[in-house]
């Protein structure tokens, strides 16, 4: 499915900035499954100075540097991205849960580029709570992408999507205690259930599908930046991509940015200002077909 993307962050400043340092996430990633066809950035005012590479993770990463007084920032991504993930193994045929904790636990062969991603972050410490949860899915010996798609569906079923209720920094145990938040709370208590249980996990960010297909469920999270759970299935298996918000498995749908331990790895927009007082920030996303 070919898309074309436009995402439009607006920052407007009580007082002028004087001074402006900015990292973005903002750019699609190249994929084996995702042709990046074309990709722009552009900023108002313009930047004084910027510069891009790829981070740790592999994601595209722009800085901007903004020398001149403004009271207004404002960046766009417009890009079109052809994207088909591949469809997952059948469930019964993945392995025991247990034997890919194991193997992201011992490291040995292509096990060692998952087993970062099982270890605490920042943004996500342990919380017994997420693991007691998640533990409903993975009885013994239950294969692993079976379990996957339990958690995957009972997230779904089990906690109300509820803008306001939470913040960029609102912790697990508050929406599990709640039952109630928005796409990136229920990434990161999916993330923390399968850690407690030893089975890598990584947040991705990106876009939905702005407007389903006829006939198809509205999506919910669709019409801002969107995060979903990317989950290791073992050794020679690779990753399945899970939106727990939708209960989807990821295919055609979604639009890949970037993917790190937790939001605070990948958030779309972050920096320093020299100035601005109190501040409001507006994001609008599109995600439509070709």
């Amino acid at each position: 499915m070919k898309y074309r993307v436009r995402h439009v962050t607006t920052y407007n400043y009580a007082e002028p900035v004087d001074l402006g340092s900015h990292m973005l996430h903002l750019s699609p990633r190249t994929l084996p499954y995702q042709a990046v066809l074309e990709s722009s950035l552009a900023a108002l005012p313009e930047p004084g100075r910027s510069a891009s590479r790829l981070d740790h993770f592999g994601n595209p990463v722009a800085w901007m540097f903004m020398d001149r007084a403004h009271d207004r920032f404002e960046v766009t991504l417009d890009a079109v991205v052809d994207v088909l993930f591949p469809r997952p193994p059948d469930p019964a045929r993945t392995l025991p849960w247990e034997q890919v904790a194991g193997a992201a636990r011992d490291g040995a062969g292509d096990a060692w580029r998952a087993s970062e991603f099982v270890h605490d972050s920042p943004m996500l410490p342990p919380e017994p709570g997420a693991g007691g949860y998640a533990a409903d899915s993975f009885p013994p010996g239950r294969p692993v992408l079976a379990g996957l798609l339990d958690l995957n569906a009972r997230i779904r079923r089990d906690f109300a999507f509820r803008a306001g209720v939470t913040t960029i920094s609102t912790p697990v145990a508050r929406v599990l205690a709640q039952r109630a938040g928005v796409c990136q709370d229920f990434t990161h208590l999916m993330i923390a259930g399968l850690r407690a249980l030893g089975l890598p996990a990584r947040y991705v960010s990106g876009y939905l599908r702005t407007k389903p297909p006829p006939g198809v469920t509205p999506r919910r999270g669709a019409d801002q930046s969107h995060a979903w759970v990317g989950a290791w299935l073992g050794p020679g298996l690779g990753w399945v991509d899970l939106d727990p918000t939708n209960d989807l498995v990821v295919r055609d749908e979604h639009v890949v940015l970037a993917w790190g331990r937790d939001y605070g790895d990948i958030s779309p927009v972050r920096g320093m200002i020299l100035g601005g007082g109190h501040h409001t920030v507006s994001v609008a996303v599109d995600l439509d077909p070709v």
